[in-house]
Parts: C-alpha cells; sequence; structure tokens
C-alpha cells in the first residue's frame, strides 16, 4: 500500500466536509473500479446513510473489486464470505469451541465481526443461512447460544448477486430484501470505457491498482453524524410518503414498499445532499435514490415477467406520475 495524506480525523465534521472526505474516497477508488461513478456514488452514499448494499449483476463486472476498495479507502477491516450450498449459520456468525487447554468453552468469531462484508453471491445459499445476517444487518449484533454479541461500528454488509443464473440459487425472503438500504446494478462499460480499462491495465503493469487508505471507521462515523445534521422540509417527507403510498396502490405492483422504505428514501437523499456539499435534501435528491430505493422492495405481479416489465420501471413511472413539492428548506446551503 502506498504512502498518503490520510483524511484527518473529526469528531464532528459539518456537511460540507463531509461530502469533501466522501469525495475524495470517490475519486481514489475511481482509479481502481473504471467508468462506474454513477455505481460508486450510489455504494457511498449506502454507506455514509448506515445502510448496507446489494449489488445486483451479472458475472465479472467487477462487483468484488468495488467492495475491496471501499474497505481501503475507508481503512476499514474487510472480510469476505463466499456463499454456497453447503454453508452453515455457523460459518457467518461464528461458534462456540472446546479448548483443550483451559477445558472451557470459547468463542470463535465468525467473518460477521468486520467493518465491511462482502457476502459473495449471497443467492447461492439456503435460506437458514441467510437468515445468520438478519439480525447481524438489522441490529449490528450476533446472538448465540443464549449470549448477544455486538459486531464493529461501523458495520456494513455489502451483498453480491447474479441474476441470470438461476440454478442453484435461493431467492432472497423479503425480510432480508427489506434490510438492504439500497440495490445497485453496474452494467457494462461502454467500449470506450473497455479501452481505458484495458490500457490501465497495461500501463500499471499489475493485475489492480493500488487503492490508498484515507479515512478510518471513526472518520466513516463522522460522516454518517453529519448526514443526521443534513435539514428535511415537512414538504419533502410528504413527497416520500406520497412516492412510498404509490408502490402500495399500483396496479403493477403485488405487494408495495413498507415503512423502512420511506425511511431509507429519506437517509438516501440525505446522503445525496452531503455528496452535493449541502445541508438541505431537495426533491432531486429523493428522485436520485428512488429506485435504488424502492425497486427491490416491491413485488410484481407475476404476469408482468412476460411483459418484461421489472420492479426498476415501475419505480420510474412512479416518480414520474407523483407530483414534487417546489419548496426547499428555510436552511441555506453550507457556505
Amino acid at each position: 500500500m502506498t504512502s498518503t495524506q490520510p483524511i484527518p480525523d473529526h469528531d464532528s465534521l459539518t456537511p460540507r466536509q463531509a461530502g469533501e472526505a466522501a469525495a475524495a474516497v470517490l475519486d481514489e477508488i475511481g482509479t481502481a473500479v473504471v467508468g462506474k461513478p454513477e455505481s460508486l456514488a450510489l455504494v457511498m452514499l449506502g454507506i455514509l446513510a448506515g445502510g448496507h448494499v446489494l449489488i445486483e449483476d451479472l458475472p465479472g463486472l467487477g462487483k468484488t473489486l468495488l467492495a475491496r476498495s471501499f474497505a481501503t479507502a475507508l481503512g476499514l477491516d474487510f472480510r469476505r464470505i463466499q456463499f454456497t450450498p453447503d454453508l452453515l449459520p455457523s460459518d457467518v456468525t461464528g461458534a462456540p469451541f472446546y479448548d483443550q487447554r483451559s477445558a472451557d468453552m470459547v468463542f470463535r468469531p465468525g467473518p460477521v465481526f468486520t467493518h465491511l462484508l462482502l457476502a459473495d453471491e449471497i443467492n447461492r445459499t439456503p435460506p437458514k443461512t441467510q437468515a445468520a445476517l438478519l439480525e447481524a444487518m438489522a441490529e449490528s449484533q450476533v446472538s448465540i447460544d443464549g449470549s448477544t454479541r455486538p459486531l464493529p461500528d461501523p458495520f456494513v454488509v455489502v451483498a453480491t448477486a447474479n441474476p441470470i443464473e438461476y440454478e442453484g440459487t435461493y431467492t432472497l425472503p423479503e425480510a432480508q430484501l427489506d434490510r438492504f438500504l439500497l440495490r445497485v446494478r453496474m452494467g457494462y462499460l461502454t467500449a470506450a470505457q473497455e479501452t481505458g480499462m484495458l490500457r490501465a491495465r497495461i500501463d500499471r503493469a499489475a493485475p489492480e491498482a493500488v487503492v490508498r487508505r484515507l479515512s478510518g471507521p471513526g472518520e466513516v462515523l463522522a460522516m454518517r453524524a453529519a448526514v443526521e445534521g443534513v435539514e428535511v422540509d415537512d414538504d419533502l417527507l410528504e413527497y416520500v410518503v406520497a412516492l412510498v403510498g404509490a408502490t402500495r396502490s399500483h396496479p403493477h405492483i403485488q405487494v408495495g414498499a413498507s415503512p423502512r422504505g420511506g425511511l431509507a428514501l429519506v437517509q438516501l437523499a440525505r446522503a445525496r445532499a452531503v455528496l452535493d456539499l449541502r445541508d438541505y435534501a431537495t426533491p432531486e435528491d429523493v428522485k436520485s435514490v428512488a429506485v435504488p430505493a424502492l425497486a427491490h422492495r416491491v413485488t410484481l405481479k407475476p404476469e408482468l415477467w412476460v411483459r418484461q416489465i421489472d420492479g426498476d420501471d415501475v419505480i420510474r413511472e412512479i416518480v414520474q406520475s407523483v407530483p414534487a413539492p417546489g419548496t426547499l428548506p428555510r436552511t441555506p446551503a453550507v457556505s
């Protein structure tokens, strides 16, 4: 790892300072993950907003590299679990074992005890093992043999899923999907971006770019605290409620978004404002995160699969149809 001047730790950050720190992290990760600025920004929003991220896309599009790069740049401990059909819950959370030297039962922590956990191909393991992550994702703790053990703070799950490989996969339960603050789809590079990626690989004469450490766990927590300082007007809250309510009455949707969807919209909109160096959220912030925040939380009617309509399409239609407020919060932007 190359030397660098890390972002200084602060007990507290203003939204503008947090946004500048996040922008520096995104610039650094952009040296390793080429041509994906929108996907990188969405993952950064999830981390700032204190949630977990589901990356759903085709194999080979850099999902694992993205997660590892974020952990390195943010200075977070990183562990990876390859989810397979024979993975056991104890392989995720850990389990007690008998220590012959002390003649005691000793708890051996599993890989979930880390800052950033990459749950690779999470839909390839049975529901029982997937459920082992539910408590960790919801409450940042695990309960084993009657004991509750807290996880490190911050704790972020970045899970990957390959949507086309249905053979040998298990559908993620709605309860678990709802625990992901947002879903990201990366997509293919353009021809020019792919050429640039190949050229960068040749020029650096190494398989991957070296990502510098710019931050640490304390800095991440300070950035999250700055998000809590972003103002949200009452009109904007009513707009969020209207968007979530529209998912429950839309003719194409069988099961609409839960109240957790509204919470996700608000927090992601506040994080979006921080990235734009503002201390207030706007309707455009909400619109920009509506699809990543809500599309994975709705269940479409079965006949829509034949018509090749997915949740993203329906949420985009809802965003276009629900009137947005025209007022802004009273607090001016941070100078």
